[in-house]
């Protein structure tokens, strides 16, 4: 069963902790002038000294012509082409939060805004991955990543997201069975990884892991079977965990956990 007191249903002691990561900023340029190796590792193609190496094989274009000097630097308003192709230099940005209830992905003005609580987290726009209404509290990533935002929204991707379920009423053994088969929801059967009850706590308390990252679906499992859900919180999404972030709070992820997210299936 899911355990409490483990990674990722620990009682989390750091929920009353205010997390240092979100004082974090990303740096803002002073100058429109940047490096040329920057502005290719900015684009997230490459580090700045593999930029080099491209730079001085003649591998760079800047505005139609190759420039193979080091320390060239160049504007924003450059058109830089890398190995043939035309960089975005724009710093990619990865943030993730740990949402409280009342705030949502959507962009109804009655409803208070998720973006709202990372907006000082970067100069840049950044956009959730996946939405989430107002009720549902967890973990929400947030990025300016646009080809990691279309590989987690596809409904091919692979990744597993795990949530924390409290219910209305104790979740019958049988029922925790057919959720464990498999429910069918509009004729589209929801294949779950793994469903339990979390240690030490009532049945009415339950742990899922499934693929998908829409959470109406999650709800609609155990409103298929009959029960409310009081509460859906999300607590590991693609191998990321609440730990260290607590409930209204955010930090970046680390240069290995993007590195991670870009390599699953």
């Amino acid at each position: 069963p899911f355990k409490k007191d483990d990674k990722p249903f620990k009682k989390w002691k750091d929920d009353k902790v205010a997390s240092p990561a979100t004082t974090q900023k990303t740096t803002v340029l002073k100058s429109e002038d940047i490096r040329l190796n920057k502005y290719i590792s900015n684009s997230g193609v490459c580090s700045r000294r593999d930029a080099d190496l491209y730079i001085e094989s003649g591998n760079v274009t800047v505005n139609g012509v190759v420039v193979t000097e080091m320390g060239y630097k160049v504007k924003k308003s450059d058109k830089v082409v890398f190995d043939g192709v035309l960089l975005n230099p724009e710093k990619k940005v990865y943030v993730l939060l740990n949402k409280p209830k009342g705030f949502s992905t959507s962009d109804d003005e009655n409803v208070s805004s998720a973006y709202d609580l990372v907006r000082n987290a970067s100069t840049s726009f950044l956009k959730p991955v996946g939405r989430m209404d107002k009720t549902t509290v967890g973990l929400l990533l947030y990025t300016n990543d646009n080809d990691l935002i279309q590989k987690f929204t596809n409904t091919a991707q692979h990744s597993s997201k795990l949530y924390h379920v409290s219910l209305s009423k104790n979740l019958k053994f049988e029922d925790l069975e057919k959720i464990q088969t498999g429910v069918y929801i509009n004729e589209h059967k929801v294949w779950v990884e793994e469903v339990s009850y979390v240690e030490g706590q009532p049945k009415s308390e339950v742990g899922i892991k499934l693929k998908t990252s829409n959470v109406k679906v999650v709800r609609a499992v155990f409103e298929k079977l009959g029960y409310d859900v009081i509460k859906l919180d999300r607590v590991m999404f693609a191998g990321l965990t609440k730990w260290g972030v607590t409930r209204g709070q955010w930090r970046f992820l680390t240069d290995q956990e993007v590195i991670n997210l870009k390599n699953l299936k």
